[in-house]
This record gives structure tokens, sequence and C-alpha cells, in this order.
């Protein structure tokens, strides 16, 4: 009686509902025919600002790299274009020079440089030695590289005197030049040369003047040893003439750089 009021009034009981599910709820369903969904838009990918800011750190990284590579490439493709070996240094020294002091004074102290150096590549190729170009160091000066010769102290001592003396000669010409167009800056161009050049003969083990000294040591105490056919058979007393010739001409060079930088001092002359 009860379930027929509640059917006439719209109501089902809790056992005619349960009869009546034909599907399970939590199973899906394909749409009926003719009906389409619109499709779900995809939710953007999160991305922080720290992310982002390394992911252009690193693309700008990797195009700098790329393209350091890609220049060297380059430049290795055309380095039998240059005669020189020390002409990248060259330039990159000369062109810090110039900024620094202005062209003129840069380029021709960079020349003074090249004329020290190449004083000790000329005298080691007339020992027979190997000897590379000058590489130039910004600020710092220019070295060359030698393959380990087994030179005699007299040897050694001329290469290492070779570099004053030829910087020397070369400040002389231009203290030459700017007297007599009474140009100061070539003036002041000398004296630095010549002061350079007196510096490099302190007798410090890594400059020339430490160099030729320690070539004095050895010539006054090494035995000088006799040859036939290169092979050693006599063993001599110590050249000790040849070491009191290289301090003599070590102190006479020396002695030389130093009145010409006196002489080309800005206050004066000697």
């Amino acid at each position: 009686m009860k379930a027929r009021e509640a059917a006439a009034h719209g109501h089902h009981s809790p056992r005619s509902y349960s009869e009546s599910m034909t599907y399970d709820p939590w199973e899906g369903r394909e749409a009926p025919t003719g009906t389409v969904f619109p499709p779900r838009e995809p939710e953007p990918e999160f991305t922080s600002p720290v992310q982002e800011h390394r992911g252009i750190l690193r693309r700008a990284g990797g195009g700098i790299a790329a393209g350091g590579l890609l220049a060297l490439k380059f430049l290795g493709q055309f380095a039998f274009l240059f005669k020189f070996k020390f002409l990248l240094s060259f330039l990159i020294s000369a062109g810090l020079y110039a900024w620094a002091w202005g062209w003129q004074f840069g380029l021709g102290f960079i020349l003074l440089l090249m004329v020290h150096e190449m004083g000790h590549v000329i005298q080691l190729r007339r020992e027979g030695v190997d000897a590379s170009a000058p590489t130039f160091i910004p600020f710092f000066g220019a070295f060359v590289t030698i393959e380990k010769a087994g030179l005699t102290p007299w040897r050694n001592a001329l290469i290492s005197l070779a570099g004053p003396l030829s910087g020397g000669v070369g400040a002389a010409i231009v203290w030459a030049i700017g007297s007599a167009r009474d140009s100061s800056m070539l003036v002041v161009l000398a004296n630095i040369a010549f002061l350079l050049n007196a510096f490099n003969m302190i007798p410090i083990g890594f400059l020339d003047g430490g160099q030729t000294l320690r070539a004095a040591r050895e010539a006054w105490r090494m035995p000088v040893i006799r040859f036939e056919g290169a092979v050693p058979v006599q063993a001599l007393a110590p050249d000790r003439a040849r070491s009191i010739a290289i301090v003599a001409l070590y102190l006479g060079l020396g002695g030389l750089l130093v009145i010409g930088m006196l002489a080309t001092h800005p206050a004066g002359g000697l």
C-alpha cells in the first residue's frame, strides 16, 4: 500500500530504484552518436624564472663557445699566411699599448721590445740553436723558447747579452733621431728602452743579467772537455779567463745602458 502511494506521488522505494539501474556509474561510457565534447586545452608548463634565466645564460654561453671554436678553426685554416708565429701576440700587445699611451708611442715601444728579443733569436741561430719567434705578453714583456742546447758557458753568456746589447743599440738610434728632430716623445721612448734593458741586466736568475753571471760562475769552476769525433776524451782545467771576460762584458754593457738611461732622463742629461 505504501509502495503504491509512493509511486503515485513520483517516488520510488529503495528496492524499485536499485532495480532500475542498468549500468555501473563508475564505468566510462561512450558518448551517444552525434555528441562531440570540446577538447581540453593543455595546461601551460610551469617555468621558474630562475630556470628561464639559467637557460638564457646556458644558450648564450654555448653560442660564445661555439663562436670561439669557429674563430680558432678559421685562424688555423689561414695560419700559413702568417710569416711569423708571434704576429698575433704582437698585434694584441701593440693594440693595448696604443690604447694606453697612444698609437705612436705604443708602436715604438713594442718595436723596441722586438729589437731586444730578436737580438736573442739572432745570436741563438748563430750558435746553431733552433729558437722560436718572440711571444709578447702585454705589459710584461716578451720571451723566446729554445730547446735544450748544451752550450758552453761562453756561448750562453753571448746569447744572454745579445738582447740587452741590441735593445741598447735600438734605444740609442731612437735617441739620436729624437734629438735631431727635437722630439720629446722619441727621447722619452729611448729613455724607457734604456731603462728596460738596464733592468734586464739585474743579476736575478730569470733575467739576462742573472743568466750571464750564471754562465760566468760555470766557466770559473767547470772543467773544459776536449772532444774527438764528438766523444769526450779529456777534462782540462776551467777556462777562468773566459769567466773574467764574461763579467767584463756584463759590467761594460750594464754601465753603458745606465749612462744612456741617465742621459735621456726627462729632467736633463748627466
